[in-house]
């Protein structure tokens, strides 16, 4: 909620927030704000399992992930001359902390030992956060974290502090919204310079190494902000208190306003609809320009409203928006038709060229969106989707290429697609098809950093039956076609670099991908599926789960040796996951979207399955979320428990702001769904 508030009133918080001087203004900005929030191309990975086939693996299943390539990744991915001495992350679970491990940076992970180090030592912490995956995460690991003579002032200056924020969502949320607020903007690498107490002081996103363009460096911004902590000692410590003071009133007012709302009635939806449907963009689908994101949540409330209105023009308009949409998307370049999956977003308005990153959470929302494509219009089209596998791997390893694992030359297609079919060239259908081009199919304006120059993104402009009749085949020999060119595809990209999959195993990610399964299933009656969502709901019962207390983790990782561990269990102890619950006192507990996707899932598994034994398990789950996330004086739901004194206050979570950032509206959904009728009367 404090995120919300901040960003509405920009300018008044950044005139209350502004912070001490460092060269006349220590708000430390983003140095390259443009590149950074306008969501740029990243050269990211996955992170995500869809429906496990020969070539894929899912949940706890996935493929044992290497910690010592975790470790040695930043090194090998930069200078030769990185230290090869270890910090105190080499003891952590996290990929992304994991490659941070090697650094000359004497890093720590977010707990009581930096803490209690930045207290006796008076020094301000740097916290930076990320994931695995972020593209400008590594760029500024190479050049500044891997650097020796900026590591030495880091380490003398500072308790420095790296998070995963997928690891810690409340972290990253809480210090995000001060970012935002003083900055305008945020993104990861996510930089913020602290108090001993953990009150926010400056900070920014991505700072270059080096001064540059009259605008400072981060070695300039770590000794500026290092002599103003000097100097000003009790100046910066007011500054910070009053920062977080400030926020507090921002939340505590929204929370004291939401007191006194009525339940949304008609004139809600219909201006939400009204909302979406002047966003609506025709021609490719979607609701807003580039770059797209595939918003499913949005199919959700779309579908909704056509089954409630089906034979009024406003609910054929509801469904032609979600089933054009949904096509697009699927003939597109964000849908990897070798791997399958779709990716993050696309940086233009044709869903052609992608960010080339996906994500469980996304995979999972859009099976239900197809699957319920398909209901309504029983076309195998929309059921073709998740019914088709995903791999493990994905494109756009770290320090490579932009998306160099799957794009193609117009030579490769020619030389590895030599087959025919009735004498039809099986290269010319394909190409023909999937508008690969001899000088590539990207254009200049949707790969500013030149690395797609003469690559081809597969996306059909198109139609199945567009291209059968280009070349006077059927639709079925057409696709026999394609399907056999992916195939020869697949096995040629099997051969290139495999670029890094983070394996950590998500409570909530994993809820929305129980509920993709058991959805897929009843829909396309395929007891597999519902197999899968069982397994998945088992392995979470538990590994993530203690029946003792009836508390669920965030997450959970393979270890070297195949066990599955969690993330305070430090490498030396080899402890199971059942022992960490007795024993440590830092596993980190679930959060609410961890519980409500959960909960989500478990009721579409009871409803496919029919076994209660789910149904019951998301009563109790219920009843924890009501226990350790409802707020009784204001109402709603906090994202993340109480008892944690590092958090220095909870926030709310109320407007959609990614596609899996629909908590709180699951949590309605779950309410009304699990009512008792006659209380409804």
């Amino acid at each position: 909620m404090f995120f919300t508030r901040a960003v509405q009133f920009p300018s008044i918080v950044q005139s209350v927030l502004r912070r001490i001087s460092l060269s006349g203004d220590l708000r430390v900005s983003n140095l390259h704000a443009n590149s950074i929030n306008c969501i740029f191309r990243l050269s990211d990975e996955d992170k995500s399992c869809w429906w496990v086939g020969k070539r894929s693996r899912s949940f706890g299943s996935t493929a044992a992930f290497n910690f010592e390539l975790a470790r040695n990744m930043s090194s090998e991915a930069g200078s030769s001359k990185s230290s090869p001495k270890t910090n105190r992350l080499k003891l952590e679970r996290s990929p992304y902390l994991l490659q941070h491990a090697t650094n000359p940076v004497d890093w720590y992970p977010w707990g009581d030992e930096a803490f209690d180090k930045a207290k006796a030592e008076n020094k301000l912490i740097f916290l930076s956060v990320g994931y695995s995956t972020c593209h400008w995460c590594h760029v500024m690991e190479k050049e500044s974290f891997e650097n020796p003579s900026v590591a030495e002032i880091m380490n003398k200056y500072f308790v420095n502090i790296k998070v995963d924020r997928e690891e810690r969502p409340d972290v990253d949320k809480l210090y995000m919204s001060f970012i935002q607020a003083t900055v305008g903007g945020g993104g990861w690498p996510m930089s913020v310079f602290l108090s001993p107490n953990l009150e926010p002081l400056a900070g920014g996103t991505y700072f270059p190494p080096e001064d540059n363009y009259g605008r400072p460096g981060f070695k300039t911004v770590l000794k500026s902000i290092a002599e103003q902590w000097r100097t000003k000692q009790a100046a910066i410590l007011n500054s910070g208190k009053y920062s977080i003071e400030i926020l507090k009133k921002i939340s505590e007012k929204e929370h004291r306003e939401s007191q006194g709302l009525d339940v949304p009635g008609e004139d809600a939806w219909k201006k939400c609809l009204l909302q979406l449907s002047k966003n609506y963009e025709s021609d490719f689908g979607g609701f807003n320009t580039a770059p797209k994101f595939p918003q499913p949540v949005i199919f959700n409330f779309l579908f909704h409203m056509y089954s409630r209105n089906k034979d009024t023009e406003q609910g054929f308009q509801c469904l032609q928006m979600c089933l054009h949409t949904l096509k697009k998307m699927a003939y597109g370049g964000i849908h990897d038709h070798v791997n399958k999956g779709f990716a993050r977003y696309s940086v233009d308005d044709r869903w052609h060229v992608p960010h080339f990153e996906k994500m469980l959470y996304d995979q999972a929302q859009l099976a239900v969106s197809y699957s319920d494509a398909y209901v309504v219009t029983k076309d195998e089209f929309y059921a073709d989707i998740p019914k088709t596998p995903i791999l493990t791997f994905f494109e756009g390893a770290p320090h490579k290429s932009e998306g160099a694992f799957c794009v193609w030359e117009y030579d490769q297609i020619f030389n590895l697609l030599d087959e025919e079919t009735d004498g039809l060239s099986h290269a010319d259908v394909f190409a023909y098809h999937y508008n690969v081009k001899k000088e590539g199919n990207v254009k200049p304006s949707q790969d500013p950093h030149m690395e797609l120059r003469k690559k081809n993104v597969l996306v059909c402009f198109g139609s199945f039956e567009s291209t059968a009749n280009k070349f006077n085949i059927s639709v079925e020999t057409l696709k026999k076609i394609l399907e056999k060119s992916h195939q020869v595809l697949y096995e040629e990209r099997q051969k290139r670099p495999k670029p890094h999959v983070d394996t950590k195993i998500v409570t909530s990610w994993n809820g929305l991908m129980i509920s993709g399964f058991a959805k897929a299933g009843f829909v396309l009656k395929d007891q597999s599926y519902i197999n899968r969502a069982i397994q998945a709901a088992s392995f979470i019962r538990k590994h993530m789960y203690n029946e003792e207390n009836k508390e669920l983790l965030r997450c959970c990782y393979k270890g070297e040796d195949g066990q599955i561990v969690q993330s305070s269990e430090k490498l030396n102890k080899r402890l199971t996951i059942e022992v960490a619950f007795c024993s440590s006192p830092t596993s980190i507990m679930g959060f609410l979207d961890d519980y409500a996707f959960l909960i989500r899932g478990l009721l579409d598994l009871y409803e496919a399955s029919l076994d209660a034994d789910w149904l019951q398990w998301a009563e109790t789950l219920q009843e924890q979320q009501d226990a350790r996330f409802w707020d009784d004086k204001g109402a709603g739901y906090f994202t993340s428990p109480k008892g944690d004194s590092s958090i220095l206050f909870r926030g709310k979570e109320v407007k959609i702001s990614d596609s899996h950032g629909e908590v709180e509206s699951v949590c309605v959904t779950i309410v009304f769904e699990t009512l008792d009728p006659s209380s409804c009367v």
